[in-house]
């Protein structure tokens, strides 16, 4: 059953029919302590699938199901499929362009997500690549403010950010992310094949991922505000690639 969201599943038969169906699912919430009979079957089948799974307590399930009997557990569908990593390669070999991928690290806010999918399409960006953990996944609330965006850009979920780098170099693309101790964007190259990389709200791009990319961009601030909202930041790098190769 759902409530107020048509992605959220709720108690063990549901759970495990969603699990048995080709729904994709984003994450699992399971109540603290609970792992007896069907949440054990649960739980081993959304590892066995490499579902997120985070442990909460009842307080918390209570409160997310609004007075109904969640049974321990709540699923969340995704509102569209995720896609690879390949068919995101691909998209750029079948345009015959040099490949152009966003690559969003440790985002929470679905409005962020959800705006940067859209500015994605706009741009012709050909992916977004997200992170399976500490990152806001393809819900309901990401669909509405993409404005229908995610039925077009498609979005992949890698376990690690850093190795999906590497395997983006070996592809031959160059990476750059966005940090305000870079190099002014209009000074970076972004003609070629190209991953930009734009980090969460609070963090930032992490250390290790921007000691993988080869270069650091940073936008000019002139006020007296010195960061930019993420889907603000990553707009304007889209919109820099878009300059460099068609103006």
């Amino acid at each position: 059953m759902a409530v107020n969201n048509e992605l959220m599943i709720m108690g063990r038969n549901s759970a495990l029919e969603a699990l048995n169906s080709d729904r994709t699912i984003d994450k699992i919430l399971v109540q603290t302590g609970s792992k007896e009979g069907s949440i054990k079957k649960i739980i081993a089948q959304a590892r066995s699938k490499k579902i997120v799974i985070q442990e909460v307590d009842k307080a918390r399930l209570d409160f997310l199901a609004e007075g109904a009997n969640h049974q321990g557990i709540i699923a969340y569908a995704a509102a569209q499929d995720y896609a690879s990593l390949d068919d995101i390669l691909a998209i750029s070999k079948t345009k015959g362009e040099d490949p152009f991928i966003l690559i969003v690290e440790n985002l929470k806010d679905p409005h962020n997500l959800g705006a940067i999918i859209r500015t994605a399409n706009a741009a012709g960006v050909d992916g977004v690549i997200i992170p399976k953990r500490r990152s806001v996944g393809l819900t309901s609330a990401v669909g509405n403010v993409s404005a229908g965006a995610i039925e077009y850009t498609p979005v992949a979920r890698v376990t690690n950010i850093a190795r999906t780098i590497d395997r983006l170099k070996e592809e031959g693309l160059w990476i750059t992310c966005a940090d305000m101790d870079g190099q002014p964007m209009y000074e970076v190259d972004l003609k070629g094949p190209v991953a930009l990389v734009v980090g969460g709200e609070d963090e930032g791009v992490s250390r290790l991922v921007k000691e993988k990319c080869d270069f650091v961009a940073s936008m000019p601030m002139r006020g007296q505000i010195n960061s930019l909202n993420a889907s603000v930041a990553a707009a304007l790098l889209i919109y820099e690639v878009v300059r460099q190769r068609q103006y």
